[in-house]
């Protein structure tokens, strides 16, 4: 889809209720997936508008419905404590016939934010003690949606950490072989499927109520925390699209599986690709101090296989996709799912050789 003329923002900006005539607009060029734009108006205010991508994000009401009910739980949480309302968590702006989005002509979904003033972001960890910071930050907000009940939201992307199916999905891809690259694979595919029981763990304990459904975030990395500009204390926590039901060893995992790594996701040189179990237990240690108790002795002890499901998943995504011919992922040259691939499962191997280890350092945390 092409993207609007200025003039064509601008008259999207008159559908939302913004407090005032609109007196500048800029782009916003970070991100990667919705094109985004900073709004301000007469009294210098300023709100984050964009277009949400609905090549991703099928059902945009419903994802703005879970954002709004996430946030509204949050924002009464941080009045009943005395706590900063305006940038303790992201406010929705809605329309002004009282929609929380608005599509356009062209089938454009738009929708706004307050802009949250005096924040940075931070692109890169480098550190222990910057990983454990941001552990803190997506265990404050497990707490603060503990009480919250994960079932009234839908699932942004279905089955996105369902481990059980991407498997059954990878399974399906070897059969088709559709890029005719089985043959060149197959060690690969074989310490996967040595590895198939672990797919089902997570999934398997949740239908059972082994581990309790909660709300996850599903992209937890440091960009998505907004820190003071002055202090760099974690003001709050964004980019909530990917918001949905699942079990907090999601949202350990997805930050274990890249800040506990040592070097990039397609790095081609394996002998760089290392588990770093000091940074998964700085992790570990922040994530806990966040919940403040909030989380159960089971899903406590089951954080090591957080940190190793969602590895092992991504690289079934990764090797997946390789086969079916490089279809979902964007790649620079030919092999690039595959090297991706190889390092999860690197990842994986090491992380095996320290899990006693790390359930020994998680115990101590219960």
């Amino acid at each position: 889809m092409t993207q609007p003329a200025h003039a064509q923002v601008l008259a999207v900006c008159d559908r939302f209720a913004f407090e005032g005539a609109v007196t500048d607009l800029k782009v916003c060029g970070n991100g990667h997936i919705n094109s985004t734009y900073i709004v301000t108006v007469e009294s210098g205010k300023r709100y984050i508008l964009q277009i949400l991508n609905t090549a991703i994000f099928k059902d945009p009401t419903g994802v703005m419905n879970n954002i709004v009910e996430v946030t509204d739980h949050i924002r009464k949480g941080l009045a009943a404590h005395g706590e900063d309302t305006e940038r303790g968590t992201m406010r929705v702006i809605f329309t002004k016939d009282g929609q929380n989005g608005y599509t356009d002509e062209d089938g454009r979904f738009w929708r706004a934010y307050d802009f949250v003033e005096n924040t940075v972001c931070r692109l890169t960890v480098d550190s222990p003690e910057t990983f454990a910071r941001v552990g803190e930050a997506f265990g404050d907000f497990q707490r603060r949606l503990s009480d919250f009940d994960a079932s009234k939201l839908i699932e942004s992307i279905p089955n996105f950490h369902n481990t059980k199916k991407r498997y059954a999905d990878f399974l399906a891809a070897v059969a088709r072989d559709a890029a005719g690259r089985v043959d060149s694979v197959k060690d690969e595919i074989k310490f996967i499927n040595d590895r198939a029981d672990k797919c089902s763990l997570i999934v398997d304990a949740l239908e059972s109520g082994d581990l309790p459904l909660r709300v996850t975030h599903n992209d937890t990395k440091l960009s998505n925390i907004l820190l003071d500009e002055v202090t760099e204390e974690a003001v709050c926590i964004i980019d909530l699209d990917t918001v949905m039901p699942g079990s907090s060893l999601y949202d350990f995992g997805d930050s274990i599986r890249t800040g506990a790594a040592s070097a990039a996701e397609d790095e081609p040189d394996l002998d760089k690709v290392h588990f770093l179990p000091e940074m998964f237990k700085a992790y570990a240690r922040g994530f806990i101090k966040g919940t403040g108790g909030a989380l159960t002795e089971r899903e406590v002890q089951m954080l090591p296989d957080g940190g190793y499901i969602i590895t092992l998943e991504q690289a079934i995504r990764f090797l997946g996709d390789y086969l079916d011919g490089d279809t979902y992922y964007h790649t620079d040259y030919a092999e690039h799912n595959l090297v991706r691939a190889r390092t999860q499962l690197r990842l994986v191997a090491e992380t095996e050789t320290y899990m006693d280890e790390l359930r020994e350092f998680v115990k101590g945390l219960c």
